[in-house]
C-alpha cells in the first residue's frame, strides 16, 4: 500500500478494497501486494516471525501471497543473508521462504525504528483489517501467545498509538486466542508511524 506524508488535518479515507502487505490482489492473470514493503530489517523480520514455524535450524514463513514471500527473500538477501522461497504442495497455494535462525541470532529491539519495524512485520503477518463493506472498518492485532501480543501492545503505546484491550473473542471456540483492536481515534497515527494502511 502507499505510505503518504500527510499535513495539515486530512481526513481519513479508506478503501474497502485494500488489504495488508500480506494479502494478494490480483490483476488480471498477474498476483500483485498492494504495496510495496518498507525496507525490510531484522527488526522487521523479528515481527514476521510470530506467524512463522520453526525447523532445527531455520525459520519458515508460510503465505497465501507469492510477491510478499519474494519481498521477504529480496530484504533478506539485501541484509546479507540467504533464503529460499518454495511453494508448498502441488494443490495449495500457499508459498514458503525459509531462512537460518542463525541469521538473526543476537537481533535485539532497541531503538524506536526497531520498534516500529517490528509491529510492521508483526501487523503484516498477525494482524488484519476489515475486509467487507457491510461492517465498521476496525484494525486489529491477534496472537495466540499473550505475552507476545502484550509486548507489541506496549510498543503501539510508546508510540502514542491508543490501543482497546486484550481479549478472547469466544473462550468457547479457542481459549487461547487472543486479540486487540486498535482505536478508531489512533488509525492516522497508526498510517503515519507504522505505514501498512493507505491515506490520502
Amino acid at each position: 500500500m502507499r505510505n503518504l506524508a500527510i499535513s495539515g488535518k486530512p481526513k481519513f479515507r479508506y478503501n474497502r478494497n485494500m488489504a495488508t502487505a500480506r494479502e494478494p490482489h490480483k490483476s488480471g492473470d498477474s498476483v500483485e501486494t498492494i504495496r510495496e514493503l518498507q525496507e525490510i530489517t531484522k527488526a522487521y523480520l523479528l515481527g514476521v516471525l510470530h506467524d512463522a514455524t520453526e525447523r532445527k535450524h531455520t525459520y519458515r514463513v508460510s503465505q497465501k501471497s507469492k510477491a510478499f514471500v519474494e519481498q521477504i527473500a529480496r530484504g533478506i538477501k539485501e541484509l546479507g543473508g540467504n533464503s529460499w522461497t518454495y511453494k508448498e504442495g502441488q494443490n495449495r497455494s500457499v508459498y514458503i521462504v525459509e531462512f537460518s535462525k542463525f541469521f538473526l541470532k543476537d537481533t535485539r529491539i532497541t531503538t524506536k525504528k526497531d520498534r516500529i519495524d517490528y509491529i510492521r512485520g508483526y501487523f503484516d503477518t498477525d494482524g488484519g483489517i476489515a475486509k467487507s463493506g457491510k461492517v465498521r472498518f476496525y484494525i486489529y492485532f491477534a496472537q495466540k501467545d499473550l505475552q507476545d501480543l502484550k509486548q507489541v501492545k506496549t510498543f503501539l503505546q510508546e508510540l502514542g498509538v491508543i490501543c482497546g484491550r486484550i481479549h478472547n473473542p469466544s473462550h468457547k471456540v479457542d481459549p487461547n486466542y487472543w486479540r486487540f483492536y486498535i482505536s478508531a481515534k489512533s488509525y492516522q497515527d497508526f498510517a503515519n508511524k507504522i505505514g501498512s494502511l493507505s491515506f490520502g
